[in-house]
């Protein structure tokens, strides 16, 4: 694909390994001081007293299909350098949420995409409020909530969690959003790149195989893509280190298929992977309980769960770059990709 995958960089020797803390900063170390390719970056940090609260099953298949897919992605705004961020496993209205969101509204970024697990701890509408409207108002539309106004525009793109179904098969999560095609996975773009959101629970009435409906759409609308850049993202990580371990039925050829970089969730912590030559994403710290790693796969190439965090991407038609930072403001991973 002709692009160039750079190692990310580790601030303060990871924090659980060299036992230092990095100074507190309120935006992000600029991009002149990436550290050089030949450096490594495969530690790891752990929380020892990690809470291990355990998922419950994901939903049965259950609940009726949503409008079929528009033929078309959704028009959003064209501008020629994008930042957005990615939160993920954040629903939980507690204060490590109000941490995360602060994170995010301070860097104002032009929208915001999730990995899933949006409404803790059943997804009900008595909830989602405020659970997502109260910290994140500004990037929704349309907005009905009780926290204010919302946005003029939708800059909100979340993706489907396991917990967001256990309530009457995600009513209060459909209900709440206005979001692209079927609105379970979906497509847009904004100024150099396509999104492309899918439903990874095995509750998808278009299954979640490799051969299912919802890969034949992701294989036909990757190759027809036009953009620079191509982000897959969902909630059920196809490989990870982490407590919830890898969910092989979203093992996908993404990358033969056109797919730039995807991001997951589920497993509450932070891991970069590459897979066939691309970033694999597990960032799961927007909110819950930290998990801890358990056993560290092959492809992983950096490892964190000291606190919780988000990532800020900034795009432009020739590159990409990726900054994962604590709720504290700390750089902990940064890496870069380029045309």
């Amino acid at each position: 694909m002709g692009k160039i995958l750079i190692a990310g960089l580790l601030l303060c020797g990871l924090l659980a390994q060299a036992g230092c803390t990095p100074a507190p900063a309120s935006q992000p170390t600029p991009l002149a001081s990436r550290v050089s390719a030949g450096e490594s970056t495969n530690r790891i940090t752990q929380s020892a007293s990690a809470t291990l609260p355990v998922d419950s099953p994901i939903p049965e298949p259950s609940y009726t299909p949503l409008p079929t897919l528009t033929s078309t992605i959704t028009p959003t705004p064209t501008p020629r350098e994008v930042r957005f961020a990615v939160i993920g496993d954040y629903g939980s209205g507690e204060e490590a949420e109000q941490r995360v969101a602060d994170l995010v509204l301070g860097w104002n970024p032009d929208l915001v995409i999730t990995v899933g697990d949006n409404n803790y701890p059943l997804g009900e509408a008595a909830t989602i409020d405020d659970h997502i409207g109260r910290f994140f108002r500004s990037f929704i539309h349309p907005y009905a909530g009780i926290y204010g106004p919302g946005s003029t525009t939708n800059r909100f793109f979340p993706a489907l969690g396991n917990h967001d179904l256990y309530s009457e098969q995600g009513t209060a999560y459909f209900d709440y959003f206005t979001l692209p095609g079927n609105e379970r996975y979906y497509d847009f773009t904004w100024g150099p790149v396509h999104f492309f959101c899918l439903n990874s629970t095995d509750s998808e009435p278009d299954g979640v195989g490799r051969s299912s409906v919802q890969a034949a759409w992701l294989q036909v609308q990757l190759a027809n893509s036009t953009s620079a850049w191509q982000v897959v993202y969902f909630h059920l990580p196809p490989y990870s280190s982490g407590y919830q371990g890898s969910v092989d039925w979203m093992r996908w050829p993404f990358a033969a298929w056109g797919a730039d970089v995807v991001f997951t969730g589920h497993d509450h912590l932070y891991e970069r992977l590459e897979v066939d030559s691309i970033p694999y994403v597990t960032n799961g710290l927007g909110g819950g309980a930290i998990y801890p790693f358990i056993d560290v796969l092959p492809q992983s190439q950096f490892r964190y769960n000291s606190s919780h965090g988000a990532m800020l991407v900034t795009v432009s038609e020739s590159s990409m770059v990726f900054q994962f930072l604590a709720d504290t403001g700390n750089l902990v991973d940064q890496f870069e990709l380029r045309k």
